[in-house]
């Protein structure tokens, strides 16, 4: 199977007075695991559904392979999708389900039984081929969803939250299958999910939605590491989030006032004047906290005294939570992770006098303070 290129361009949904998609623009590569990110009601399913060509877009085009899709039929458009509550015909058994593309297309009995094996295989259902889908577990009716959405060879596989049904150990263990899947067959995976850990997993490439809008296209990594504003930094894992003014700066190395707490230093491709109001934010696994003050750190580190007021053990890391002296209006969360046995538990504690301290290189200034 070959994967496809989709192309989205200035594609906008209105449901009535409801705007679900805002004039959205995106291109995926052909073989792509590219993952549509965010809450509930922020339009991805939306953009999926279209990409299908089980809803018209209220203007806009999508393009595969550079041709328009829009007056195409979702049938004729080599595009395959897996629904979140698996759609399997309940009277069917597992080869019937897999195979009822390929019945539909009147494809020959022994082209059928060949095809099908392939795909059960696939997906690890060989031996289960007789049973019908209440004898089946939430993942493995999942499985055979997805083999009946390969059989047909299509170019694109639209995943429309398959997992979010599904224990969270099930969740992980078919995550991965997933990915491996993908990398033997090498079509194009579009995957909508409201878990960042799962877009963060598998994807190649991750879109960032909010209220109909894309706020950010970018590796996991780009995502993570580098959020392009305040709710992309607060949906893609946890951050301290502080507000201050710039102060000074020295190539990318500014100076940020945040008051109370006094000065931080911060690195930012991005340019800030002096005097501009800022927020920006630390994630607290970057953030290293100890009992004694840390010695012959390198001057572009921030370290700070502080008392810790929570602290809850999670087996491979405690997470803390600290006021800075005098601030008990301010919180930072720093995650420590356990890599040694503890034999009387984590050193630190509740109510505990810390330091925090971390680089200039580990924060980063979301946007300006409108």
């Amino acid at each position: 199977m070959k994967g496809s290129e989709v192309r989205i361009e200035n594609v906008a949904k209105a449901f009535g007075d409801f705007q679900a998609l805002n004039n959205v623009s995106l291109t995926i590569k052909a073989g792509e695991f590219f993952s549509l990110l965010g809450p509930s009601g922020c339009g991805k399913t939306t953009l999926l559904r279209i990409i299908a060509g089980l809803e018209d877009p209220t203007s806009g085009i999508v393009y595969l392979d550079g041709k328009d899709v829009i007056p195409v039929p979702p049938n004729k458009r080599q595009i395959n999708t897996v629904f979140q509550n698996y759609a399997l015909f309940p009277h069917l058994s597992v080869y019937d389900n897999v195979a009822f593309p390929l019945k539909l297309k009147k494809v020959d009995k022994k082209t059928i039984q060949e095809k099908v094996k392939k795909y059960l295989s696939l997906v690890h259902l060989i031996g289960h081929e007789h049973k019908k889908p209440a004898q089946l577990s939430g993942g493995m009716k999942q499985r055979v969803a997805i083999a009946r959405a390969l059989i047909n060879e299509p170019s694109v596989l639209l995943l429309d939250e398959p997992l979010s049904a599904l224990d969270a150990k099930l969740r992980q263990s078919l995550l991965m299958e997933l990915d491996f899947i993908h990398d033997q067959i090498g079509i194009t995976f579009i995957y909508v999910t409201h878990d960042q850990s799962e877009a963060l997993s598998v994807s190649d490439r991750v879109a960032v939605f909010s209220e109909g809008d894309v706020l950010q296209i970018g590796t996991p990594y780009e995502i993570y590491e580098k959020p392009a504003d305040l709710f992309v930094a607060k949906f893609i894992g946890e951050s301290n989030i502080m507000e201050g003014e710039v102060v000074s700066r020295d190539g990318i190395l500014y100076t940020v006032n945040t008051g109370g707490l006094g000065p931080i230093q911060i690195t930012s491709e991005r340019e800030w004047k002096t005097g501009s109001k800022v927020i920006h934010a630390i994630r607290p696994e970057k953030i290293s906290i100890t009992k004694d003050r840390p010695a012959n750190l390198p001057p572009t580190y921030n370290v700070f005294h502080g008392m810790t007021y929570e602290s809850i053990y999670s087996g491979f890391q405690s997470k803390f939570f600290v006021h800075p002296d005098g601030q008990t209006d301010l919180s930072f969360k720093v995650f420590k992770q356990h890599e040694s046995f503890l034999e009387r538990g984590p050193e630190i504690g509740w109510n505990d006098p810390i330091y925090l301290s971390w680089d200039a290189d580990d924060g980063y200034i979301v946007e300006a303070v409108e």
